[in-house]
């Protein structure tokens, strides 16, 4: 049986949401929040991979797994990357969960490590339907097109396809359009070989490090679920988190 890996990226500073990771949920630090709903999936071993010695801290009281990771890594991916080299253990498959996912669903980690065992690509990826036309305008909701073997095609900022003979408030009428929920999971080799490349022109223009990995001919398998995503961004993300959650 392949052996899968789930590491949390849990980075300290946030311009944003200045330690977010540490922010409390109902009692508990988002990173614990976390921690125990990736315990919840069918992975072998799960890590969280911190620049902090706060965070390292709070994980080990809880009962954690940890790992020190640089302060100069600049993306999650990487520190994925970093923590696995730390690690003296070989896996096939690595999932990489957002620390500021505090209610990710485990079948969702569950359908990503599914999708790379079936193999189609080395790196997998989720969806979800937008039902919201102000989702579907938002920059800060990344979407993503797929071609017909549920690979992606390219992600963007902007709602893709534009839809060029229907008025804007018809699109979601016309067109399935997807969201791209920011779990990744991958072969383990290949993690090794994107947190190598160079950041692309996509890349950089809309701020989307997996553009890079299409740039370089690497495939992405898309799966779609229906569990929503409640990333937290900001102090006031996780207010309407709570209110829905508590």
């Amino acid at each position: 049986m392949p052996k899968t890996i789930g590491i949390i990226p849990a980075r300290y500073a946030s311009t944003r949401f200045p330690r977010k990771a540490l922010a409390d949920i109902a009692g508990k630090p988002m990173i614990q929040r976390v921690y125990e709903q990736v315990q919840k999936a069918s992975l072998e071993r799960v890590f969280v991979a911190t620049d902090h010695e706060e965070i390292e801290r709070i994980v080990q009281n809880f009962g954690g797994n940890v790992l020190m990771t640089s302060p100069e890594t600049t993306t999650g991916t990487a520190r994925c990357q970093e923590a696995i080299q730390q690690i003296n253990e070989n896996f096939d498959f690595v999932i990489n969960i957002q620390g500021d996912e505090p209610f990710i669903h485990p079948q969702q980690i569950e359908l990503v490590q599914k999708t790379l065992e079936n193999g189609t690509a080395p790196i997998a990826t989720l969806a979800i339907s937008i039902q919201d036309m102000a989702e579907l305008m938002n920059p800060n909701v990344v979407k993503v097109v797929l071609d017909k073997m549920q690979k992606a095609l390219y992600f963007s900022r902007h709602p893709i396809p534009f839809m060029r003979d229907k008025p804007k408030k018809e699109w979601l009428q016309h067109q399935k359009y997807f969201k791209h929920l920011g779990i990744y999971g991958f072969q383990t080799a290949i993690l090794a070989e994107i947190t190598k490349l160079s950041s692309s022109k996509l890349e950089k223009a809309e701020s989307l490090e997996q553009l890079s990995w299409l740039e370089n001919g690497y495939t992405i398998a898309v799966t779609e679920t229906t569990h929503e995503s409640h990333g937290i961004d900001t102090p006031e993300d996780l207010q309407q988190v709570l209110r829905l959650y508590f």
